[in-house]
């Protein structure tokens, strides 16, 4: 197993459960990959990812104190308008209804749409192998199931044939970004993502997300797998095109080979451009991720607040032209978003903060280290004080609480991760039916296999344990 992610290590419990002996190979000195955490004077940030959806998957393979969140978030729009996002569809249709006269009815609509891209996908499409988009056609229980998801269609587009309240447009608009994409370009069947969210709930784990990483560790050594921490690997080794073996280097970052490893299968949980463009040579997988949009990282400022102000868990604040977001996240030159939506977390947890202080988790979204320089001389300060004076342009001043606050850029999170630039979520979904052509699980070498964010299914919690259910299913028990 190369990398110890979220995938890597739920995979690594599954074919442990199987009956695999399982090695997992880390560059790190700890796992848990994108699923971060900064801890600092008493204070916890979760670094990745801070909400949880289809908690069934992660209970499947490990069981961690969570509780559900309601109102999921609030939201601030570009009117000023303040709302509440509640859990359930009942209570989702009172709340729109505040917003505008008949934004119930208009949800209700819409809310029905997306629980039949949810039925029509999440089975043939979500939970199961794909290979190129003629086992998309193929998995299509019958012609009616890609009318409802609709490939050809963006999200921005089903959005607007539901929703007559720009404000509801621009709230799923948002779930685009969950999946790294630009909503003008993402396909509809994101549309599954606020049904799922408020079908399954949205949960906090206790302690912080990050903490879901540590038991997974825990999980994976009780069950026999072997960790091996500060251990990069090189080269996946062939045999007549078949997967055979890894080198592996001592130390993080060490070019040469210092040991060889010989096993059965190997399992990436690593950026697939990483493993087809350094670890191994395939040529025509390598061409297609090349072609694939990256999809977008992130600007993080961790800040330790004193005195903080009432939030709520989850916080948004929207900008003025949430399109120009995109302009510039995805132009063929893309820079620092002028103007971005700003995400908060802010959890009530005594685990994550000294007392009377809070732990903020602050997120603009932003385009990958490479194309935008975050290393260049002071752009990283520049752009954190941008980011604060939005949030105290839009409601929430802290700058007078805060003790200290830690920049994580994409350049940061490119050298924590290993992830190319930064980018969250491996390849976008913008295009019309690329959120189902990621990578496939079964890699074309015999033997090799990607579970991960980058790979089939797509990036976040939830669909990357369901990668490696795929492939810990591709894979079957030992025999």
């Amino acid at each position: 197993m190369i990398g110890a992610g979220v995938g890597g290590l739920a995979v690594a419990i599954r074919l442990a459960g199987a009956g695999h002996h399982v090695e997992v190979f880390e560059r790190s000195s700890s796992v848990g990959g994108k699923l971060g955490r900064y801890e600092r004077d008493g204070f916890r940030f979760d670094t990745g990812p801070s909400l949880l959806t289809l908690p069934h998957l992660l209970r499947e393979v490990v069981d961690v104190p969570m509780r559900r969140l309601d109102p999921i978030a609030r939201y601030r729009f570009a009117d000023g308008t303040w709302w509440d996002a509640p859990a359930g569809q009942l209570a989702m249709e009172a709340a729109v209804e505040t917003l505008r006269p008949g934004n119930g009815a208009d949800w209700a609509r819409f809310w029905k749409r997306a629980e039949a891209i949810w039925e029509a996908s999440h089975g043939p499409f979500l939970e199961s192998p794909l290979e190129g988009w003629r086992t998309l056609v193929s998995q299509a229980r019958h012609g009616h199931d890609l009318r409802v998801i609709a490939p050809w269609r963006t999200l921005r587009s089903l959005a607007r044939q539901y929703l007559r309240d720009p404000r509801l447009v621009t709230f799923v608009d948002r779930y685009a970004t969950y999946a790294g994409s630009d909503p003008r370009r993402a396909p509809a069947a994101l549309a599954a993502i606020p049904y799922a969210e408020r079908h399954f709930g949205a949960w906090y784990v206790e302690g912080g997300l990050a903490s879901v990483a540590d038991a997974l560790e825990a999980r994976a050594r009780e069950v026999g797998v072997a960790m091996h921490l500060n251990s990069n690997v090189v080269r996946i080794v062939t045999d007549n095109g078949r997967a055979t073996g890894i080198d592996v280097a001592d130390h993080l970052n060490v070019g040469a080979s210092t040991g060889g490893y010989r096993c059965d299968l190997v399992v990436a949980n690593a950026d697939a451009s990483h493993v087809y463009g350094r670890l191994v040579s395939a040529p025509a997988a390598e061409r297609r991720v090349r072609r694939a949009t990256p999809s977008l990282s992130g600007f993080v400022l961790c800040l330790a607040v004193d005195r903080p102000p009432p939030m709520a868990h989850h916080t948004v604040l929207f900008p003025d032209r949430y399109d120009d977001e995109f302009d510039d996240l995805f132009a063929r030159s893309p820079q620092p978003v002028r103007d971005p939506a700003i995400y908060i977390s802010a959890p009530d947890d005594p685990r994550v903060a000294p007392a009377g202080a809070k732990a903020w988790f602050v997120l603009a979204n932003a385009p990958r280290h490479g194309p935008v320089d975050w290393d260049r001389d002071g752009l990283k300060d520049r752009y954190a004080d941008r980011v604060l004076e939005l949030m105290a342009r839009r409601g929430v001043e802290v700058r007078s609480n805060i003790r200290w606050r830690e920049i994580i850029t994409p350049a940061d999170l490119e050298r924590r991760t290993g992830a190319p630039g930064g980018s969250i979520y491996g390849t976008s979904s913008n295009g019309p039916i690329a959120a189902f052509l990621r990578p496939a699980n079964r890699s074309p070498i015999d033997g090799l296999y990607l579970v991960g964010g980058s790979s089939h299914p797509g990036g976040g919690l939830p669909l990357v344990l369901l990668s490696a259910r795929i492939v810990a299913n591709l894979i079957g028990p030992a025999g």
